[in-house]
This record gives structure tokens, C-alpha cells and sequence, in this order.
């Protein structure tokens, strides 16, 4: 009876960091609260590669107009992404991270936020092939050397001003932190987005347009309140998440992991310099990863827990915690964050198909 949430359950774990099945069969009851029935059978034929209205409707074998109406309900449920592009609405699907997930701040009930807890805690731990990163931290710009090589796209105020569309949205997991009565006292308005992501944002009444100097006092903010900056993983951003250890999916997901420098996407690390540290403490709090501690009045820095985010930088009163770049730093990325949508998925099909030949 639930054959067509079942096969939209495949078809989301084909997407990018893939949808893993629960051990209870939770992901059905979750599917079933987004997704009406029409809507999952129409799901499943649409790709990473935007369509029009036409294509689809072709590819489903129903009609026109039928698919037109039911693609802009589920674009409003944030349950696909859609653009305007060559003058046409085009659509295409949405993994469920990061996509459909975040595309529920402004849906966020009590049986989404139960349906998917039930999800999240039964889900099968695999061992996911490696792929690019969908997301990637970068340094806020109060603690960037002016010797530092720093590239356009490892810098966030390179990144803003490469655009000339703005928008904000409430973060999606201090929200959802807040409505479970956990959460913290950061900012919740954090979420920026540009070009075609603010466009669809404002569209389906999930965020606000903004300014670009809003943008820019926005990360001043986020500074100010001990976020760590992470832009979609791509030379052109479509969004900059402003995270919080205590809340945020992608910092909490690293500071389980052993070492957090391997395993984050980014192009810095910090070092410190223990001869002109005056262990007045201020980075202690600032570090999401628990990187620095204290030891008997003595500053201890674990590198190896370091990500790169350089809140310990921008507020050493002495210079003895400064940044430089990863030796092995990538500096070759996907041109857009659907570009890094594309390659994640590829990679992954590449992986799961050679481990399955092996």
C-alpha cells in the first residue's frame, strides 16, 4: 500500500548524501507527512537537471496542467526547488539533505518535528562512499591575515559582493531546537541566501529579501555571536549557513568525529603560539569543536579538532592564535551549488557501483 513512498524513498537516497532507510520503516510515516500520494508519484521523475513543466508532464504521462498544479504545491511545500531560467519556471529535485529538510523552516508542526526525530533515531548507519562535501567552512573575515593567501571564494565578503540578490531565512536547526524547548540564545534570522536560492526562498514564503549591507551586518553578527560560517560547498554561494555547535546538523555531525580537520571541508586551520599567549581564555568560548582548553591556567589547542571557522583569531588579544592554509587544501570547487549537487550524487553512483562489482 505504500508502494509509492517506497519507491520515493529510493529515489531520495539517489540523491546527494542519499536518504538512508530506518530500521523501524520510520522514513514511510515521514514520506507520508510531506508528500501526498499524487505528489510522491510524481517525485520520483524529477532529476538534479532542471526541467520545464512539459518535460516532466512527458516523462510522467500525465497531463499538462495536472503536473503544472501539483509541481507549484510541492515547490511551496519546499519539497522541490524551482527557478526561473530561459524564461520558464523550471523545477528539479531536492535531496532531503540539504534540501527538503531546510525547506521546512516554515513548517516546522509537531508531528514533522516527531516524524522525523523517529526517523533520524532509527535510521541505518552505512558507510557512505566519500564524495564532495555539500558544505564547507571559511574563515569570518576579522581573522584573514592580509598575508594569508586567501582566494575569492574562501572569502565571505568576496562571496557576498559577487552577488546582486539577497535573502534571509530563520536557521532551520535553531529553530527547530527552540520548537523541541532545547536551543540557545544565538540569532535565529542567520539563514542568507543569493541568487535563484533567495528568489525561491521569498517565493514560497520561506525567508525575506535583504540588502546587501543587511548581508553584511548580518555576519557581523554572527561573529559577535560565536558562529561559525558555512557557505554552500562552490566557487558562487547559494547560501551561507551562520552555525552554532550546540544546534547546527553539520557541527554537531563533526565534533563526534575523531578528527574534525579531516573531516570538514575547509581550506584553513589555526595555529597557536604558545610563547606570546597570555591565556586570557577568550577562545575557549569561542571554539565550537572544543579545539582549545584550558590546563592548569594553560592554553592547550588540539589541531587536529580545528576547522578553520577562525572565531579564535578574531578576538586573541595577542596575535597568538592566527590561521593559515591546509597544505592539502582544495582549491578546485563546482562552479554552482547545484553543480555540487551533480558531483555528489555521481561520485557516490561511481562508489556504490564499484563496491558492488568488487
Amino acid at each position: 500500500m505504500d508502494e509509492e513512498y517506497q519507491r520515493l524513498a529510493e529515489h531520495l537516497d539517489h540523491l546527494p548524501d542519499g536518504f538512508p532507510p530506518s530500521k523501524t520503516s520510520a522514513e514511510i510515516p515521514l514520506l507520508k507527512r510531506l508528500f501526498t500520494s499524487e505528489e510522491a508519484k510524481l517525485a520520483v521523475h524529477l532529476t538534479l537537471n532542471r526541467e520545464d513543466v512539459h518535460t516532466i508532464a512527458s516523462k510522467a504521462s500525465l497531463p499538462v496542467e495536472k503536473v503544472k498544479t501539483t509541481l507549484e504545491e510541492m515547490a511551496r511545500k519546499g519539497l522541490i526547488f524551482q527557478a526561473q531560467e530561459d524564461d520558464q519556471t523550471k523545477y528539479q529535485a531536492a535531496p532531503f539533505v540539504i534540501g527538503i529538510y531546510e525547506f521546512q523552516v516554515n513548517r516546522l508542526t509537531d508531528g514533522f518535528l516527531k516524524d522525523l526525530g523517529n526517523y533520524w533515531s532509527t535510521q541505518e548507519q552505512r558507510d557512505e562512499p566519500k564524495s564532495i562535501s555539500q558544505m564547507r567552512t571559511i574563515p569570518i573575515n576579522e581573522s584573514i591575515d592580509t598575508r594569508l593567501e586567501v582566494l575569492p571564494y574562501e572569502n565571505v565578503e568576496a562571496l557576498v559582493d559577487a552577488h546582486t540578490k539577497f535573502g534571509v531565512a530563520s536557521c532551520i536547526c535553531r529553530s527547530r531546537a527552540k520548537k523541541l524547548g532545547k536551543g540557545c540564545d544565538a540569532p535565529t534570522e542567520t539563514c542568507l541566501l543569493f541568487g535563484d536560492f533567495a528568489d525561491f526562498y521569498v517565493r514560497t514564503g520561506k525567508g525575506r529579501y535583504i540588502t546587501k549591507d543587511e548581508v553584511k551586518d548580518l555576519l557581523h553578527k554572527a561573529n559577535e555571536a560565536n558562529l561559525v560560517l558555512n557557505p554552500t560547498n562552490s566557487k558562487t554561494v547559494q547560501a551561507i549557513c551562520c552555525c552554532c555547535g550546540c544546534c547546527c546538523g553539520i557541527l554537531n555531525d563533526l565534533k563526534y568525529s575523531p578528527n574534525p580537520s579531516e573531516a570538514c571541508a575547509s581550506s584553513f586551520i589555526a595555529q597557536h603560539d604558545e610563547s606570546i599567549c597570555i591565556a586570557c581564555m577568550k577562545c575557549i568560548d569561542r571554539c565550537q569543536m572544543e579545539a582549545i582548553t584550558e590546563d592548569s591556567g594553560v592554553v592547550k589547542f588540539n589541531q587536529n579538532r580545528c576547522i578553520g571557522c577562525g572565531l579564535c583569531v578574531s578576538t586573541c588579544p595577542t596575535g597568538s592564535m592566527s590561521l593559515k592554509r591546509k597544505s592539502q587544501a582544495d582549491k578546485e570547487l563546482p562552479e554552482t551549488f547545484f553543480d555540487t549537487w551533480r558531483l555528489n550524487a555521481r561520485q557516490r553512483e561511481d562508489a556504490n557501483v564499484d563496491t558492488h562489482m568488487h
